[in-house]
């Protein structure tokens, strides 16, 4: 029976291959862009669910509040945190503190490498975590000082080891200037769905001896630099342990003595680390949950298009398929088998159509991995992910139940057909599947005009961002690492500036500086700010940034008041460093009357400054934050980057020159450089994927809702062919043939565009909310959609309906 249902079913795909070359074609297409799409969303929720304990792992964020406002919102807290908590509660069970060192240069031997991610922690970090240590004791490996675990990516650079780890262990290293070696405790593998990505980790105790011991890093309640995760007793509600924090903090510390601010703390899980991360001060690696299930109902939307093709050809070719069903009733079917063998057909269409889109994810999954670039595969399906494999199974149970509903619902229909009423011919499609269908065009037309308004919204958003003036200019500007290897003495001030002196005389160089941050960077912070004079007792936050007497210059940032920053201004002796320059954010914010006002008035801070200029403000970040008042300091050190403004001429004789310099003056220290609009525009990745991937998926929606459309009309006028002719005949002229074919079509399309707009009008303006610089939401951008929509939709139907209209009456009449 089986084999009698699948040759039927295969008779009746072949006999009409027109419809089923659509079918097949948009499920397929639709299938291949869910399966690709759910492919990142369920790589990017599997992050740190690796860990075994990851349900038990949280991190302590803090938030500051100073006047009223909102002034930071970070994951970085005091070095007691960790401790305290779990001496304070039983509920927390271990603590591990952190401390980047940002980028460091690892030497063996005569190699030497630069840009490694580096990290002092607790030896407990191997309790808590369950990153796998191919080499070493996890009980041991960081407990004592100047001992390191690094990743199988540092073994083979450093060492040149890919395989035998475990001969690493013993081995020793130098660290920048560290005089003491590191000696290797283990190789670790880093997993590339890890929020915390690093290359080596230094043991934390490392900082606690030696000459240069950082008092504060071991039990500190006043110095805000240090990380920390807890592991709570499985089954605890952290938000009960969350509030009870506001007592903790009240118990150990008032944060209004040491930070001149009110101090909240706050546990985030560590499985929301990843993608739910808009802190400042961020070691991790971070994602967008907005991108992520943005384009999770992006895939459902596809999908969900692509089978309400199928039930809406299927059940309108209802009419061609009554009389097949009735004689088969006749001939003694029961319903029962009429369902099963056009459930059998069905489930073929499916079959067939994902069969195809393995194939098509196959030919499309290098470029997809190029669009969000990471490396992914048909496997990353089935990897754990958020609440384990709920992905995974939520993806069969979706292609399951999508494929039974868009398989039962056309064999419930065509099986109910009575057998009498077809065979006279009285047989007509009722009412309730025509409201039907059109109600499913009308749906599918709604979403397709609510991803057309998303694409171009984020488009116009990003765009905006990209336009938008810095108060300072990134073009051309080439970034060379600082000299960390080298000492810092009282000479190093005049070795820096003469090297920029020399920059300058390269004839692709027009000028250099140095500074302590760079845009896109976040600025340090400086809290406890106010003015000599003022006796309020008001106490402000600014970001601050250490520069260079050439910076603003090169950078081309405007003095709006006072002077800038000359070489007087600086000294190797931090103690007799006195001028400073505010922004025009920071003048208004402490009081000034006018940038004029602030010149030559003092601020204090640990120290006194006077305001010797006013800088025009700039954007540090992307537009995605507000402006933030700053100060500029004039410090130099071997940590400073530094800025070369080159020509883009021939800029492989300007690196080689500028490489020659660098190395001439900073001997030891590996050249390393990038751009910095490129590196500024790494702030924007999220978003261009969002903007990018919205784009190209509104795109195959349409796609796909234009071929059920195709067919819908194709089989509409098909049923109309007699009434064609006749018009004809009666004189009617093609553009009324095609009017009378498309209307009904248009008006549908209508509808949806009246029901989408109000809704992606909320969903655009709750995501813009992200931003503090944002476009506004014009009229113009919804009506754009409708009306390509509504384009799409007459293109499509007019290729039918003109082949129709352009017949002769004769051939429509004798043909019906």
């Amino acid at each position: 029976m089986l084999k009698n249902y699948l040759v039927t079913a295969w008779r009746n795909l072949n006999k009409n291959r027109a419809f089923s070359l659509i079918n097949i074609a948009g499920l397929a297409i639709g299938m291949a862009v869910c399966l690709l799409i759910l492919q990142y969303v369920n790589f990017e929720l599997s992050y740190d669910q690796f860990n075994k304990n990851a349900a038990d792992i949280y991190r302590v964020t803090n938030d500051r509040y100073q006047n009223g406002k909102l002034v930071q919102h970070g994951t970085i807290t005091y070095s007691a945190i960790g401790k305290a908590l779990q001496d304070d509660y039983p509920e927390v069970i271990g603590h591990v503190r952190a401390e980047p060192w940002g980028k460091t240069t690892a030497g063996y031997q005569d190699k030497k490498i630069a840009d490694l991610a580096t990290m002092a922690i607790d030896n407990d970090f191997f309790t808590m975590f369950s990153y796998p240590l191919l080499a070493g004791d996890r009980a041991t490996a960081l407990r004592e000082p100047h001992t390191a675990v690094i990743s199988t990516t540092t073994a083979e650079k450093v060492f040149g080891v890919q395989k035998n780890y475990s001969g690493l262990v013993g081995r020793q290293f130098v660290l920048d200037r560290d005089t003491l070696p590191y000696k290797v405790t283990g190789v670790i593998e880093v997993p590339e769905n890890s929020h915390l990505q690093f290359d080596i980790l230094t043991s934390y105790s490392t900082m606690l001896t030696g000459k240069n011991v950082w008092k504060e890093a071991d039990y500190d309640f006043t110095d805000s630099d240090f990380w920390h995760y807890i592991q709570l007793k499985h089954g605890t509600d952290y938000r009960a342990l969350e509030a009870k924090l506001e007592e903790f903090s009240q118990r150990h510390f008032q944060g209004n003595k040491v930070s001149g601010s009110v101090e909240k703390f706050y546990l985030q899980p560590l499985s929301r680390a990843h993608l739910y991360s808009d802190y400042e001060y961020e070691i991790g690696k971070t994602g967008s949950a907005t991108v992520v299930w943005g384009l999770f109902i992006i895939a459902v939307f596809i999908i969900t298009i692509a089978w309400v093709n199928y039930i809406n050809l299927s059940t309108a070719r209802s009419v061609d398929r009554a009389k097949e069903v009735g004689v088969r009733k006749v001939t003694g079917a029961t319903r029962g088998e009429l369902i099963r063998q056009f459930l059998i057909e069905s489930l073929l269409v499916n079959l067939f159509a994902f069969g195809l889109a393995i194939g098509l994810m196959s030919v499309t999954q290098k470029a997809f991995n190029g669009l969000i670039q990471t490396e992914l595969s048909f496997a990353t399906l089935f990897r754990p992910g958020f609440n384990g494999y709920s992905i995974t199974i939520g993806l069969g149970a979706l292609l399951l139940l999508g494929i039974f509903v868009s398989a039962a619902y056309p064999a419930f229909v065509l099986s109910s057909f009575r057998p009498i009423a077809v065979l006279k011919g009285k047989f007509r499609s009722s009412r309730k599947g025509i409201v039907l269908r059109k109600g499913l065009v009308i749906g599918q037309f709604a979403i397709t005009i609510l991803l057309i308004t998303g694409s171009v919204v984020v488009y116009r958003q990003i765009t905006f961002m990209s336009r938008q003036e810095l108060g300072m200019n990134i073009d051309h500007m080439l970034i060379v690492r600082p000299p960390a290897l080298t000492a810092w003495d009282s000479t190093f001030i005049e070795k820096e500036n003469s090297f920029k002196h020399e920059l300058k005389q390269i004839s692709g160089v027009s000028g250099a500086a140095t500074a302590g941050r760079l845009p896109g960077n976040e600025m340090a912070r400086t809290f406890n700010v106010h003015r000599l004079e003022d006796n309020s007792g008001a106490h402000y936050t600014l970001r601050n940034m250490s520069v260079d007497y050439d910076y603003l210059n090169l950078y081309n940032m405007k003095i709006i008041a006072g002077r800038d920053f000359d070489p007087s201004d600086y000294n190797p002796d931090p103690s007799k460093l006195h001028n400073i320059l505010l922004s025009k954010a920071a003048v208004k914010m402490l009081g000034f009357a006018s940038p004029e006002d602030a010149i030559g008035k003092q601020i204090v801070t640990r120290r006194n400054w006077t305001v010797i200029g006013v800088v025009n403000d700039w954007h540090q970040k992307s537009l995605r934050y507000a402006l933030e008042p700053a100060m500029l300091t004039p410090f130099y050190g071997t940590d400073n980057w530094i800025s070369v403004k080159v020509n883009t001429g021939n800029i492989t004789a300007t690196m080689a020159a500028v490489k020659e310099k660098y190395r001439a003056f900073f001997p030891g220290n590996p050249f390393d450089y990038f751009f910095l609009d490129e590196a500024f525009n790494k702030q924007y990745k999220n978003d261009l994927l969002f903007g990018k991937a919205f784009t190209l998926f509104a795109g195959l929606a349409i796609v796909i809702a234009c071929l059920g459309l195709l067919g819908l009309s194709a089989f509409g006028t098909a049923q109309r062919i007699k009434e064609i002719g006749i018009r004809k005949v009666l004189g009617a002229s093609v553009t009324n043939i095609v009017l009378l074919l498309s209307k009904d079509f248009v008006w549908l399309v209508m509808i949806a565009f009246l029901i989408a707009s109000p809704i992606a009008w909320w969903i655009m303006h709750q995501w813009l909310q992200d931003f503090a610089y944002r476009i506004v939401l014009s009229p113009w951008i919804f009506a754009a959609a409708g009306f390509l929509a509504v384009l799409i939709a007459i293109v499509t139907i007019s290729f039918q309906a003109i082949k129709a209209a352009m017949a002769t009456p004769v051939q429509s009449l004798r043909a019906e």
